[in-house]
C-alpha cells in the first residue's frame, strides 16, 4: 500500500525538507508545488502566507518515519503532516517506491 503525505511549508524551505525525505529514504518522491496561498487561524487571528505545498509519496508501512523525518526537518512549530492512503496504485509504481525507501 502507497500513502501520499501532505505538508505545506516556507517556500525557501521546500527543496531541502524533499532532498531530506529521499535521502533519507522515508520518501520514494517528494512534489514539491510552488506558490500556493495557506489560510488559516493561528493564535486567534486569520493568518494568509505564501508557501509551498510538498506531496509526499511513500509505502503507508513509512508513514510514520516519514511524518518524524519531516517533523524534525520543518521550521514550523506545528507542521502539517496529512496521511491520503492511496486506494489504487500502479505495481510498478508501488514496486519502485518500495524499493527507494528499503
Amino acid at each position: 500500500m502507497l500513502s501520499v503525505v501532505l505538508s505545506s511549508c516556507p517556500p525557501g524551505d521546500a527543496q531541502r525538507i524533499a532532498d531530506a525525505l529521499v535521502e533519507q529514504r522515508v520518501a520514494a518522491c517528494v512534489l514539491v508545488v510552488p506558490a500556493v496561498v495557506s489560510t488559516y487561524r493561528w493564535q486567534g487571528a486569520i493568518q494568509r502566507d505564501a508557501e509551498a505545498l510538498l506531496v509526499i509519496k511513500t509505502p503507508s508501512a513509512r508513514v510514520a518515519a516519514c511524518m518524524e523525518a519531516l517533523r524534525q526537518a520543518h521550521p514550523y512549530t506545528v507542521p502539517e503532516m496529512v496521511e491520503l492512503p492511496a486506494g489504487r496504485v500502479a505495481d510498478a509504481y508501488l514496486a519502485w517506491a518500495i524499493a527507494q525507501t528499503n
